[in-house]
């Protein structure tokens, strides 16, 4: 596996390969017990999240799906993300601001084509670019926030994998 760089990205990828068979790591996220984080797994995916008292608005999740490799091991496709609910609440904000930044341009093109007063829906305009920046430093601001949940989940990972593979031995 590649190491994390120094600047999370948004939404990381990584994979991993691993010699042991598809369901020995998928029994292995699920016989964890007293771990601070909620794990799911449905089929070949296991999503990892922290539980509500160590969660915050900006918490990652982390999600993987495991899949069979020919020569009998694995290969581990990582995730990280922001929780899917926020993920869909800014996307619907984004959508809205171009959509709305969309309405104003045409709104000031045919006001200015009937030689009708346009200055405010340009000024409205700018008003979009505006709070799309701010939606923007927000974004930033919640990556700073969650990024040491996300290297916690990425350690938690890595024991996990590494207890499995001290067990394989």
């Amino acid at each position: 596996m590649k190491p994390l760089p120094n600047e999370i990205v948004l939404r990381p990828r990584f994979n991993l390969e691993r010699g042991e068979p598809k369901e020995t790591l998928l029994e292995a996220f699920e016989e964890l017990e007293g771990v601070p984080y909620h794990i799911k797994r449905m089929d070949d995916h296991v999503f990892i999240k922290f539980k509500s008292d160590d969660a915050h608005f900006w918490s990652p999740q982390l999600h993987l799906e495991i899949l069979e490799e020919e020569n009998g091991g694995s290969r581990i496709y990582g995730l990280f993300g922001p929780n899917p609910t926020l993920w869909t609440f800014f996307m619907f904000l984004h959508f809205g601001v171009a959509t709305l930044f969309i309405i104003f341009g045409i709104w000031a093109y045919s006001s200015a084509v009937l030689n009708k007063p346009y200055g405010w829906l340009i000024g409205a305009m700018g008003g979009m670019v505006v709070l799309w920046f701010i939606f923007y430093a927000m974004g930033r601001a919640g990556k700073k926030k969650g990024k040491p949940q996300m290297k916690e989940l990425h350690t938690f990972l890595m024991n996990v994998l590494g207890d499995k593979a001290k067990a394989q031995d």
